[in-house]
């Protein structure tokens, strides 16, 4: 079974996967990392070049390739689970855990971060504020249908959220064993 890291943009996946990853001893797959290899291009260089329906293919290719992993921490782009055969196929063998936080904390996150800008690009022509507060509303559904679990990563360090994940994860796997 693998764990499946879903929610928006800077709310952890990629930091709290490698920690999950170290913790757990299991393999960590970023999905966006494996598409910009396959790819040899940048996420924004190869929605600037090409537009988002070619990253969302190359997205798709990725995430029916990570889907069929095994015991490995996988996390998704935050757009991959609105397309319902990528969340479909991931959810086969694995348990999604939505990271979430305050729209206020992710647009702090966003605009602190000096690599934001370069490794995600705009999904709309709005401010970050506008595109945020639009994005995660329709986003928040689709992640709250997938998620086995959530937990919200405002205010907590990494090692917190991890040991919220390994709790979950421990009683999970305890239940399948009976």
């Amino acid at each position: 079974m693998n764990i499946v890291l879903i929610g928006y943009r800077c709310t952890g996946k990629t930091s709290v996967g490698c920690e999950l990853s170290r913790r757990l001893k299991m393999p960590f797959y970023d999905a966006d990392v494996v598409i910009e290899k396959d790819t040899a291009m940048s996420i924004h260089q190869m929605v600037s070049e090409c537009g988002w329906d070619f990253f969302r293919q190359k997205e798709k290719t990725a995430i029916l390739k990570l889907a069929n992993y095994q015991n490995s921490i996988i996390a998704t782009g935050g757009g991959a689970v609105m397309d319902e055969e990528n969340a479909i196929a991931l959810k086969k063998n694995g348990l999604f855990i939505w990271l979430l936080a305050d729209e206020q904390i992710v647009i702090k996150r966003m605009c602190s971060d000096p690599s934001s800008q370069q490794r995600r690009p705009a999904l709309s022509n709005e401010d970050v504020v506008a595109e945020t507060k639009r994005t995660l509303a329709l986003r928040t559904p689709v992640y709250r249908r997938w998620a086995d679990f959530s937990i919200d990563t405002s205010s907590l360090t990494i090692k917190e959220i991890v040991d919220d994940i390994c709790q979950f994860w421990e009683n999970n796997a305890r239940r399948s064993a009976v």
